[in-house]
């Protein structure tokens, strides 16, 4: 293994995990970075089964380090068996399995994350995954519901708007550009039917409101059987990423 190179190796119940030789290096040392994952810094004499007892030894303190990245990486929700995570199309479901890489199964209104049993779950690539899955669900099921939920509205409520695109937004729920296209966050999938509707109906009234006056409430109010006010408190209980 050559100074400076990294050699990289699966270790039983961390995942992967890279070792470096270093030359101003004295002692055997771990980091553990984002999208670097586990690193080990080795003495330049020192060796590979030296560096992987000192990895087993600190396998506890490993874990947690990764359960921790995971956790504040972009602020993000650690997923495990135990997640309750459920939209109006699918529920999440997270099991151990006999293999070696993650999989990903959307059937009868499951999503099912099978991931490694000799990794733990906290492993930053396995939640990866798994915030992976749920947005591709979400995607479908918003690109099933969503033009089609507009189309009505906006039959309904006589509007009129250009084009409708389903997008991951990271802090909106939905726009309406200057020529009427309306974007729509996937992530209204995981709202009850009355927000959905609520943000549908936001974004088609700006199609003839372009701002946010009295003029675009009271037209908002007119659509929402004077609840425009109570939808919008109502939506600050939700957030526009998986948290």
């Amino acid at each position: 293994m050559a100074d400076s190179i990294p050699y990289e190796m699966e270790v039983e119940g961390i995942g992967k995990v890279s070792f470096r030789r270093h030359p101003r290096t004295t002692r055997l040392s771990i980091r553990i970075k984002p999208l670097e994952g586990v690193q080990v810094l080795m003495p330049p004499h020192g060796t590979v089964n030296e560096a992987l007892d000192f990895v087993r030894l600190k396998r506890d303190w490993i874990v947690q380090g990764l359960h921790q990245m995971a956790r504040h990486e972009a602020g993000q929700t650690l997923f495990d068996e135990q997640s309750e995570f459920k939209t109006c199309s699918f529920q999440l479901k997270i099991e151990k399995a006999d293999r070696g890489d993650v999989r990903l199964f959307l059937h009868d209104g499951v999503l099912l994350v099978q991931y490694p049993q000799h990794l733990p779950v906290q492993h930053p690539p396995i939640q990866e995954a798994i915030r992976y899955g749920i947005e591709e669900a979400l995607r479908k099921a918003a690109h099933r519901h969503l033009p089609t939920r507009l189309q009505q509205l906006a039959q309904q409520y006589g509007f009129i708007y250009q084009r409708v695109f389903i997008k991951n937004l990271k802090s909106r729920w939905g726009s309406c550009s200057g020529v009427n296209n309306i974007n729509l966050n996937l992530h209204l999938m995981r709202l009850p039917e009355a927000l959905i509707d609520y943000v549908l109906l936001h974004e088609l009234c700006h199609t003839r409101e372009k701002n946010h006056g009295p003029r675009f409430w009271a037209l908002l109010d007119r659509c929402t059987g004077g609840q425009a006010r109570q939808l919008d408190r109502a939506m600050k209980d939700y957030r526009t990423r998986i948290y």
